[in-house]
């Protein structure tokens, strides 16, 4: 299984996974010829892609998903509730395909696990994506960890999570109060401890790589994120590779292979 963060966080999300022939994509929130631009740079293409899967309405997560699927005839899995919310936005699908939250589904060579997160959206999901050897995690826009993300989480190989902000940064920065009590929220988004503290609790898990994901621009620094984090790895002696996903550029290429884990930098 290959992955890649095309780019993350408040001005788009995107992210690249495949295995044997099946690729797709979860969520595509920037413009169609954007997300194919940055799929040009790891030596991809939308013309190959299998389908895209949406975690939730917000235009972020959204804005292409329209565009794609009508011009490269791509169909989009959603739940009902998302679909709906969505719809408005990205207008006529090529093919609209309905997953229900909490419930398996296939895309050919690969297995959704579809999960309930916290956000201020109809339905949002994170995803457990698998093949028959490996598992990622995806997992953002979420105001607080759950049992239940816990559950899934520690079974992945590797996992993007979100890390939006540092709860200084944000208290004192120019958000209005309303948007920062909402950015703080239990249906907001993860702040940099937040994202240290569970990773410190899957330290018996299998996990070999983390992203860090939807950053904010305005409240958090890469440096920041990776500091944060590492530091409670570091006391708790566990060590993931930590990437840093960012707005403008693709990660590397994650590539989890049988006893062996390789991150192949795109050209």
């Amino acid at each position: 299984m290959n992955f890649c963060v095309l780019g993350s966080g408040s001005k788009g999300n995107c992210t690249y996974v495949e295995s044997g022939s099946t690729s797709l994509l979860i969520d595509a929130g920037f413009s169609g010829r954007e997300i194919q631009r940055r799929l040009e740079l790891i030596n991809k293409t939308a013309e190959n892609l299998t389908a895209i899967i949406v975690t939730h309405e917000h235009g972020d997560h959204i804005s292409g998903v329209g565009v794609l699927s009508r011009r490269y005839n791509i169909p989009v899995y959603a739940n009902p509730g998302t679909h709906l919310a969505a719809e408005k936005r990205v207008k006529k699908l090529h093919e609209r395909k309905e997953f229900q939250t909490g419930e398996k589904f296939f895309i050919h060579d690969l297995e959704i696990h579809p999960f309930r997160i916290s956000h201020d959206t109809k339905d949002p999901v994170g995803f457990v994506i698998a093949d028959a050897a490996h598992s990622l995690g995806y997992c953002t826009d979420t105001g607080r960890i759950t049992k239940l993300i816990e559950h899934h989480i520690n079974k992945c190989g590797a996992l993007i999570l979100e890390a939006n902000h540092d709860p200084q940064m944000l208290m004192d920065g120019p958000y209005p109060m309303p948007l920062k009590q909402r950015v703080r929220s239990n249906q907001g988004h993860l702040g940099n401890g937040d994202a240290a503290r569970f990773l410190a609790g899957l330290s018996h898990s299998s996990l070999q790589y983390v992203v860090l994901a939807h950053l904010s621009e305005t409240n958090n620094y890469p440096e920041l994120a990776h500091t944060r984090v590492q530091k409670e790895l570091n006391r708790l002696a566990i060590n993931f590779t930590i990437i840093l996903a960012s707005q403008t550029s693709p990660t590397p290429v994650i590539s989890l292979a049988d006893q062996q884990h390789t991150i192949n930098k795109p050209e």
